[in-house]
């Protein structure tokens, strides 16, 4: 069996591999989701849902920094890595004890072509066919919703020291502008650092989503923003919803509704 990566690059399997190793929370939720959980057997401390994961399958590491003697003592039969979450580095190294597959996701439909891929590679082709299809109608449903709906103009901070933001070519700006929100930083690339001046420039800005992750900004964070950002509302923003590209895309929508009332109840614009 052959398969491409979304890098494009060609993989091959002699069968259907069954020990999954998965260097990516998002990922490691779908492929739960898709019924895979008891063919993992590593994932990372960051791996979150299901809740109890990690205490099922051995943690290997994070995202960043991982025991290769302990993934490759795994036998594992392939590893599943991101772009953007795992170095150049890591995906390298995990090449020399087996077969590795990358994503790359900057869309909805970058996502779904995953979801299927993952369908083909690991036999779930039911799974993912449906559970795609579920969020191509969510989407539409969610665009039905903001039709009649105002663009806001949105700043989506993810750390402070330094503060640093979700800007152009990344899956949070998309998912920004499929929400009608303009992201201020949408001139930069990906996340870039911002210094902050009490003396403003920043009086266009109707909201400030404060992610809760990477950073867990909490409510001692918003009157802190709110210094900088005087006239804007200042929300903490689900992070998952807004990076997480696999089955929690299920979810976010209903959210995002949810998040847009508020806003609406709160803002005079």
């Amino acid at each position: 069996m052959e398969v491409l990566d979304q890098l494009q690059r060609t993989i091959e399997f002699k069968s259907v591999p069954k020990r999954i190793i998965s260097l990516v929370p998002s990922q490691t939720e779908l492929l739960c989701d898709l019924g895979l959980e008891e063919s993992l057997i590593g994932v990372t401390k960051f791996c979150v849902h299901p809740h109890y994961i990690t205490t099922k399958v051995a943690v290997v590491g994070g995202t960043k920094q991982i025991h290769l003697d302990k993934i490759k003592a795994l036998q594992p039969d392939i590893i599943l890595c991101n772009k953007e979450e795992n170095t150049k580095e890591i995906v390298e190294a995990c090449e020399n004890i087996c077969p590795v597959h990358v994503s790359d996701i900057y869309t909805i439909s970058d996502s779904i072509e995953l979801i299927k891929q993952y369908g083909v590679l690991f036999d779930r082709q039911k799974q993912s066919e449906a559970m795609s299809a579920k969020i191509e109608a969510e989407v539409t449903d969610f665009k039905m919703f903001l039709k009649n709906r105002r663009e806001l103009k949105v700043a989506y901070f993810i750390w402070k020291s330094p503060w640093m933001v979700a800007a152009n070519n990344t899956f949070i700006n998309h998912l920004l502008e499929l929400n009608k929100f303009t992201n201020a930083f949408d001139r930069q690339e990906r996340y870039p650092d911002v210094l902050l001046e009490a003396s403003g420039g920043y009086e266009a800005i109707q909201v400030v989503l404060l992610s809760s992750e990477p950073h867990p900004f909490n409510e001692n964070h918003k009157t802190e923003v709110q210094e900088y950002f005087p006239k804007a509302k200042i929300v903490l923003a689900d992070g998952e919803m807004f990076s997480w590209y696999g089955s929690r895309l299920l979810k976010a929508f209903e959210y995002f509704k949810t998040l847009r009332l508020n806003l609406e109840n709160n803002l005079t614009y």
